[in-house]
């Protein structure tokens, strides 16, 4: 059970507590709630979660997993263009960026030292960074800096 900051911790099949986890959910508006259900998105399956060394990010289907310490940047992001960004995971053709997007106000922006799998099952594309559109978009920005060192913390908003 969560305490009331939010943390949540998982426990092993004993019971004992294995770590500490801080879920985020993602931030829905209307309009991208409406889309987002056609792909199978909803709040239930919509999340970031960051732990004692890894950070897991889930939209639907989709997921994307990856070390703290492969973080090289965190950046607070938006607005953005609703065709861009609403509905499935997008992919950036550009810079094979992915993006997890349930409204166009804010978001972070998540850069990776190594690229990661994440839109496609068998793991062929990889991407280089990650932007997702959370509650608390400040409070998870904040969290990657003190987890994984010294990482780029601008805002482009």
């Amino acid at each position: 059970m969560a305490d009331p900051s939010g943390v949540s911790p998982i426990v092993d099949t004993a019971g004992s507590a294995i770590a500490d986890v801080e879920r985020f959910g993602f931030d829905f508006d209307a309009r991208y709630a409406r889309l987002a259900r056609w792909f199978g998105i909803a709040p239930s399956n919509a999340w970031i979660e960051v732990g004692d060394e890894v950070l897991t990010a889930r939209y639907g289907r989709w997921r994307l997993c990856t070390e703290l310490s492969n973080i090289k940047a965190v950046t607070i992001t938006g607005p953005y263009r609703f065709l861009r960004t609403a509905g499935p995971a997008r992919l950036g053709l550009s810079d094979l960026g992915l993006t997890f997007a349930s409204n166009s106000r804010r978001g972070v922006l998540i850069s990776f030292h190594r690229r990661v799998p994440g839109i496609e099952a068998l793991g062929l594309l990889r991407h280089g960074e990650l932007t997702v559109t959370v509650k608390r978009p400040e409070d998870l920005a904040e969290m990657l800096r003190a987890e994984c060192g010294p990482v780029t913390a601008r805002t482009n908003a």
